[in-house]
């Protein structure tokens, strides 16, 4: 009697089968796949942490904004003030130029967690494709920015989708 033996597939081939018999039903119904994507760590920039310390951040008071960037994008560890991080996702598509408002708030006493509101982009007459995400102070200093797909890869979210970043449960970030 012969017997045949077969392995289970390599898992990342499984997946890709898995995912495209998934987008044929969906389509099928008519609806779009969306797909969510793993996000970086929050990343200071170097000078963040000093300016933590001068005081010269207030998260719960000054006005925060999330913003998104391209792959060409000059956003990094050296990054100092918002004006100087170069190419932004242009004004268009769902997206304004400066990005969008943060809601902050402080928790804790001898532990404070600095946490904010998602931030959400909904495309509207063409996509939505960044890179990076970064958190700066109107007044002009980057705080932190990530990637918005740790492969790294662009994320695209086409018409009528949203593009969201959830801010982790545990807040931007800690202080202990």
């Amino acid at each position: 009697m012969n017997r045949i033996i077969k392995r289970p597939l390599a898992p990342d081939l499984a997946v890709e089968r898995l995912l495209a018999l998934a987008t044929r039903q969906l389509e099928k119904l008519g609806l779009k796949p969306m797909g969510g994507g793993a996000a970086g760590a929050w990343t200071f920039t170097n000078n963040t942490r000093t300016y933590i310390l001068n005081a010269l951040f207030d998260w719960d008071t000054d006005s925060f904004k999330m913003a998104l960037f391209l792959s060409t994008s000059n956003l990094g560890a050296t990054s100092t003030t918002y004006a100087a991080v170069t190419n932004e996702h242009a004004n268009a598509n769902g997206y304004t130029t400066g990005g969008v408002a943060l809601t902050n708030t402080l928790a804790g006493t001898t532990t404070v967690t600095a946490d904010t509101g998602d931030a959400v982009w909904t495309a509207s007459g063409g996509s939505i494709v960044a890179r990076f995400a970064a958190i700066y102070e109107v007044a002009g200093n980057v705080l932190c920015y990530c990637l918005l797909d740790s492969t790294p890869a662009d994320v695209t979210v086409t018409t009528g989708n949203t593009l969201t970043v959830q801010i982790n449960a545990s807040g931007v970030y800690t202080l202990a």
